[in-house]
């Protein structure tokens, strides 16, 4: 025990070496100069990537510049604020997307509905979900997953397995194709035209696939991956027409909703299987044709601003409602809800489950969280308005039909 206690003493007492102060005081700056410059360049980590680091060989030698990131100017500025702090560095640091994905830098959601997380490990916070056919921007690979953009923007990492990485030819083969979408809550796939035969895959309302023929009440389909299977005809239609048929209006996405009403809450989930707020409120739009930003904090940037004053006279049905703390002089606004109105006082959300509740105190449905309201957002008339982000229409969506419009 002596002796133990000894050599913990003798590790204590052993002076730090100058490699390792040195290595400690190169650290430090790199810090506070990267913290800067993700604050200029990718604040936001939901639409920007920005993760280098610095790695010390142990032989004493240059540290190594890595990471990743999908601002090149960032990379630029951190380069030239290390020379200016002479800071000797191997850059190794990758721009994305990574060119060891060659061309494989387009994708499609293959399955049903998938979960997308903050980082690339099970234990990692949910972010978001895709359902099946909906297309994505492949970044880059760290082991079984995947780091990819969905249609609004989003960044996050999935299962590598839970999408079907394509070159441009193979994608563009993919969308100018005929495809199929599915109307029907919940459908299922099947190895033949049969309600007997083995199940291929389940589908959810909004999932996209390709049609391939027809055999008798059934569609001949081919999904993401490859796999031919068929689909009752009852349970889909025609992709393109589909969406060219959508009228946004707040009598149809109030309809919508109002469809899911009791469906269960799920953080992270934008799938009729379950949904989160802001998931809510994108699955309604999405199936009126309308892609919306993904969390209620960034849908609540887009849209016209409608005044909340003179007991909610001015706003109207369909309206975005969000809830959250306003700004002091202390503290930025904070959105952390977010509801679709439907007139008379009454709102429709997920909170524990779809459900219809008021805003007037009296009320028997009355929210609590009423006194929260930070802002109201009008959708419909600026949808399209800006190009290129806020409120895109599918039909106007460039990766969703890349043959008549600018691919991105």
């Amino acid at each position: 025990m002596k002796k133990f206690i000894f050599l913990v003493l003798a590790i204590l007492l052993t002076p730090v070496c100058k490699g390792d102060e040195k290595s400690e005081k190169t650290q430090k700056l790199f810090d506070s100069i990267s913290k800067e410059i993700k604050a200029q360049y990718a604040p936001d980590r939901r639409v920007k990537t920005y993760e280098p680091f610095l790695f010390f060989p142990k032989d004493g030698s240059v540290p190594v510049l890595k990471g990743s990131t999908t601002e090149a100017g960032a990379k630029e500025a951190l380069l030239k604020a290390l020379a200016a702090n002479k800071i000797k560095i191997v850059d190794s640091m990758v721009v994305l997307p990574d060119p060891a994905l060659k061309d494989k830098i387009y994708g499609i959601t293959a399955l049903s509905v998938i979960n997308f997380r903050y980082g690339p490990d099970y234990a990692e916070e949910s972010a978001t979900q895709t359902i099946m056919g909906t297309p994505l921007r492949i970044l880059e690979k760290r082991g079984g997953w995947t780091r990819a953009v969905t249609p609004e923007g989003y960044i996050a990492w999935v299962t590598s397995g839970s999408i079907m990485p394509m070159n441009e030819k193979e994608y563009m083969t993919w969308s100018s194709s005929p495809r199929l979408i599915i109307t029907a809550y919940y459908t299922l796939f099947r190895d033949a035209p049969s309600d007997t035969s083995p199940v291929v895959s389940d589908g959810v309302m909004g999932c996209i696939v390709r049609v391939d023929g027809e055999s008798g009440d059934y569609y001949k389909v081919i999904l993401p991956n490859g796999k031919k299977c068929f689909v009752q005809k009852t349970d889909a239609t025609d992709f393109e027409n589909w969406v060219y048929s959508r009228n946004p209006t707040p009598e149809n996405i109030i309809s919508t909703a109002k469809q899911f009403i009791g469906f269960p809450y799920m953080w992270g989930g934008t799938s009729i299987k379950a949904m989160d707020c802001s998931g809510f409120a994108k699955t309604s739009y999405y199936l009126n044709g309308v892609i919306l930003e993904r969390d209620a904090s960034q849908q609540a940037l887009y849209g016209d601003s409608i005044s909340t004053a003179n007991n909610f006279e001015a706003l109207k049905a369909g309206d975005l409602i969000f809830f959250g703390s306003k700004a002091t002089p202390d503290r930025r606004e904070r959105i952390s809800h977010v509801g679709i109105y439907l007139g008379g006082g009454e709102f429709i959300h997920s909170a524990t489950s779809v459900r219809i509740n008021s805003l007037i105190p009296s009320a028997s449905n009355y929210y609590e969280g009423s006194n929260r309201l930070v802002r109201v957002r009008r959708i419909t008339p600026q949808i399209d308005k800006i190009k290129g982000d806020g409120i895109l229409s599918i039909k106007n969506h460039p990766w969703y039909f890349p043959d008549k419009t600018k691919t991105n």
